[in-house]
């Protein structure tokens, strides 16, 4: 006997956004639950909730429904993160294969960094990271480049919502030392994680901040051990072709 999937009526509100986005115009209910099999109960239940928040929208004169607002908010952060891992890749392995270290794209979510694509160092030790992990922003190489790109009363807003909370002995827990670092960042155009979120890790990060808009930051990590001055200068180098090259791709 096949287990049948957990929040059915997620499955039954799919149907109802599938049908209403294969059309170009407005339906009634008693259309919807039709060509969805659903009872017009069941469907004007679904529908009152999806028109609360925003999936859909009613027309008060005509009692028709149509797809709403809110689905566009997360098909263009899809796109665009479609976009930019599919652009990024072949600089990512050009930038992988010139340091042999764990190299990352991440994408802003709010008040974190989450790693969307990895490649692992080929290096013997690897470091553990792993698609979907977040990172605060105040204490990664990417968070910070991303922070630098933006402005001085965004980044104060940041610092007020965000406590600076110690994750290792090099993270930076000051308001006037993090503005430090990011004035330090923008002078530069990358950034270092300097162990200040895994002690033993050294990351320089560049974010992908172009007219305005953030699609992510690049990142290679680095186990301390491997890290000298001149690999350091090689390292920053590298990233800033990726990210050259990066920004060449991107439309």
């Amino acid at each position: 006997m096949d287990k049948q999937p957990y929040g059915t009526v997620l499955l039954k509100a799919d149907l109802i956004l599938d049908f209403l986005a294969s059309s170009d115009h407005a339906h009634s209910l008693n259309q919807i639950a039709k060509a969805t099999n659903l009872t017009n109960s069941t469907a004007l239940k679904i529908l009152d909730t999806l028109n609360l928040m925003g999936y859909v929208q009613k027309d008060h004169e005509t009692k028709k429904f149509s797809l709403g607002t809110t689905l566009l908010k997360f098909a263009n952060k899809a796109m665009s993160q479609l976009e930019i891992k599919k652009i990024a890749q072949p600089h990512m392995e050009a930038l992988q294969k010139e340091t042999a270290e764990t190299v990352h794209l991440g994408i802003l979510d709010k008040t974190s960094v989450v790693y969307v694509t990895k490649i692992d160092s080929s290096n013997p030790i690897i470091l553990y990271s792993k698609i979907g992990k977040r990172i605060p922003l105040y204490c990664s190489a990417m968070g910070k480049a991303i922070l630098a790109d933006q402005s001085d009363s965004e980044v104060e807003a940041y610092l007020t919502e965000n406590p600076l909370i110690k994750i290792t002995d090099k993270t930076i827990t000051t308001t006037k030392g993090f503005i430090q670092e990011i004035n330090r960042i923008r002078e530069l155009g990358y950034a270092f994680d300097n162990g200040e979120h895994e002690e033993e890790v050294f990351c320089v990060g560049a974010s992908l901040t172009r007219d305005g808009k953030n699609f992510g930051a690049i990142s290679v990590s680095i186990p301390k051990y491997r890290l000298t001055d001149s690999f350091l200068d090689t390292t920053i180098k590298a990233v800033q072709k990726c990210k050259a090259g990066i920004f060449t791709d991107l439309h």
